[in-house]
């Protein structure tokens, strides 16, 4: 990996992407201690401390939720846009047709989802500056269009900087933005562990026994993210003038993660919020009783946060990849799969298929979501910062931006990363 790595700085265009996704990615850590004017930050880092969902956007936004900067939203209205979006495209039978038309729709497509983005971001930042009063110097209209405004421009600004990035660099950059607000969040982290070994809170086999467990979950994760199920695919000789077509064996891969970590944003998305509200309204009877019953780490709230990742790793798989259409265009390029009809008969296999390797994918999304609570338990270490979506998101995003950086070598005859 190191001599690949070298041969990749050795070539000029491929030093260039990467002295540019790195420059870019400095920009935006720069940027999370750039304040927004008119805020105290010390209000909202104590208000992170109160619940998950604070300290959820605090983690992906790299600490500019603490600072509450500029950065404070971080990406997540286009993460929101983006899956509106996909699932529009479903629904909507004009969307339908833009995805289908290839690259100009696609655009189309990309464009609607910045204009969403600019909503998504305006709303989220009125609602933020509104519930955030407290914090104002200066509460008023003016003070609050003022915040909006800083931290939509401030989303916006990230987005063009990820669209650069994809563009120009190495890598998704929506993906890395988020990849580099949470390793940001290490040294921290590591800190945070050395003074509870000195205070001696914790001992040396804690410490031990949750680096065992962080290799063991990236390991699995790198297993299940890579895994596929390969139908066979045989086309037919196609005679077009005097040149010969098809006649080869091929394979459809099918992955075992195709959701990756949607679902698991989605589900503590959701169940976060209530748990907020009910922290909102500490001392009203059913809030009370939600806190105590259905608090984080308890077995209601662990058993519900499963359940609802397993079904949107269904939902979701089934938005992104449909087996009708795979089926027609299979059968559309003259294939099909040995021993079964084309057309129908073809994509009720691949969707019988794609429901049980969706199912070890689910399981897997709903176990490493819920691994926290165990960590926990076994270390006694509070406060454990990789868990769950962090993890799922590092891991992801790193293998997606080494299989591009092997792409470009392999396209200059180079050896890449994996031998």
């Amino acid at each position: 990996m190191l001599s690949g790595l070298k041969t990749a700085v050795n070539v000029q265009e491929l030093r260039t992407r990467l002295l540019f996704t790195l420059a870019l990615l400095l920009i935006f850590r720069l940027g999370v201690h750039i304040p927004v004017p008119g805020v105290n930050p010390s209000v909202v880092a104590d208000l992170i401390k109160t619940g998950a969902l604070f300290g959820f956007f605090d983690v992906i936004s790299g600490g500019a939720f603490k600072n509450f900067s500029v950065f404070a939203m971080s990406i997540t209205p286009y993460i929101n846009s983006s899956i509106i979006m996909q699932l529009l495209t479903v629904v909507i039978p004009y969307l339908e047709k833009l995805n289908k038309e290839g690259e100009e729709g696609r655009k189309k497509i990309i464009q609607y989802t910045r204009y969403g983005t600019v909503i998504l971001a305006f709303i989220q930042a009125i609602g933020m500056s509104v519930f955030l009063r407290g914090a104002l110097l200066a509460p008023g209209l003016f003070s609050y269009l003022v915040i909006a405004v800083s931290l939509t421009a401030g989303t916006v600004f990230l987005m063009w900087l990820g669209e650069q990035i994809t563009e120009k660099g190495i890598g998704n950059g929506i993906s890395l933005l988020i990849f580099a607000g949470i390793v940001s969040r290490v040294p921290s982290g590591g800190a945070r562990i050395i003074e509870y070994l000195q205070a001696g809170t914790i001992n040396f086999l804690s410490v031990l026994a949750l680096v065992v467990i962080g290799l063991a979950i990236i390991a699995g994760i790198v297993l299940v993210n890579e895994g596929q199920r390969r139908i066979p695919v045989q086309y037919t000789k196609r005679v077009v003038g005097r040149k010969v077509y098809g006649g080869q064996s091929t394979h459809l891969p099918l992955r075992v993660n195709t959701a990756g970590v949607i679902p698991v944003i989605f589900a503590s998305s959701l169940l976060m919020f209530p748990e907020q509200v009910a922290q909102w309204l500490s001392g009203n009877l059913v809030a009370e009783w939600f806190i105590k019953y259905f608090h984080w780490g308890s077995f209601a709230h662990t058993a519900f946060y499963a359940l609802l990742i397993i079904g949107f790793t269904y939902f979701y798989t089934a938005v992104i990849m449909n087996p009708v259409d795979v089926a027609d265009n299979i059968k559309k390029y003259g294939g099909f799969i040995p021993g079964i009809r084309p057309g129908r008969p073809t994509a009720e296999y691949i969707s019988k298929v794609m429901s049980r390797i969706t199912l070890a994918g689910a399981v897997f999304l709903a176990f490493i979501a819920i691994l926290p609570n165990f960590v926990l338990l076994i270390t006694q270490i509070p406060n454990v910062y990789f868990g769950g979506t962090a993890l799922l998101i590092v891991v992801g995003v790193a293998l997606e931006t080494m299989k591009q950086l092997e792409a470009h070598l392999l396209m200059r005859s180079y050896q890449g990363f994996i031998k």
